[in-house]
């Protein structure tokens, strides 16, 4: 048996990178799973490969009415939703006074709107089964700061607080919310010709002398999902090889 046994999960950002991990570490584990992503080809191509329990939707984050459509979706194929994963995310690294209001604000659109979009739109849906568990995934740079990220270093602080809002919220419901915060990770977002350089000084820093890998996270965030964490809400999950330790 796994551990997400007829559990039904919506997983945002899961074409790929974590997202995907995620959504094939939750098949494994027997959940159903809505991959979603503004990714249209490669969120196909992965659902394709995990089969009949999994689905893919295109999907803005920052829209409300396509949040609500993918919740109804879910439901329409899978039943009410147990699990949501708030994976979307971009970084832009730019120092302050190079960076556009429009840069800035879509950075917060995305990583923090989106998590409250998600959060709010899942909520009917997961009260129908009387319980739910709400992973949010926010970053190290929710927890300290780090020059040329502030779009992403606001959002993600946004990301903590507002899980632990939602966890008094949503606790009336048996509705678990907790945040996740991952070091540098082995995926496209940092892999970016603009991230490189600062990945790699990070990684030097890195008490475990490495980056991490997706599946370490997914390993957590199935953690999160199930049972196993049935007295874990607005915590904060630290994921990063030691990197805020000395914090």
């Amino acid at each position: 048996m796994g551990k997400l046994d007829g559990r039904v999960a919506i997983i945002t950002g899961g074409a790929r990178g974590q997202g995907a991990a995620h959504a094939r570490r939750f098949v494994e584990e027997g959940a159903k799973v809505m991959i979603t992503d503004i990714l249209e080809e490669e969120g196909k191509a992965l659902a394709d490969e995990l089969g009949e329990n999994a689905r893919f939707m295109k999907h803005d984050v920052t829209s409300e009415e396509q949040w609500k459509q993918v919740v109804a979706e879910t439901e329409n194929v899978f039943g009410p939703v147990n699990i949501l994963v708030n994976n979307a995310g971009i970084v832009m690294v730019k120092e302050i006074e190079e960076l556009s209001e429009a840069e800035y604000r879509k950075v917060i659109d995305i990583n923090q709107v989106g998590v409250f979009l998600g959060m709010k739109c899942v909520l009917p849906s997961m009260k129908k089964n009387d319980s739910g568990s709400i992973i949010n995934i926010s970053s190290i740079n929710g927890l300290r700061g780090s020059a040329g990220t502030i779009g992403y270093d606001a959002s993600k602080f946004a990301v903590r607080g507002m899980t632990k809002t939602a966890a008094l919220e949503f606790s009336k419901y048996n509705i678990r919310v907790n945040s996740v915060h991952p070091g540098p990770i082995d995926t496209p977002m940092i892999a970016s010709e603009e991230t490189r350089d600062i990945v790699k000084e990070m990684a030097e820093g890195i008490p475990l002398k490495r980056v991490g890998t997706p599946d370490e996270v997914s390993k957590l965030i199935v953690f999160l999902a199930s049972d196993d964490s049935s007295y874990c809400t607005g915590s904060e999950f630290v994921i990063d090889g030691g990197v805020t330790a000395s914090n």
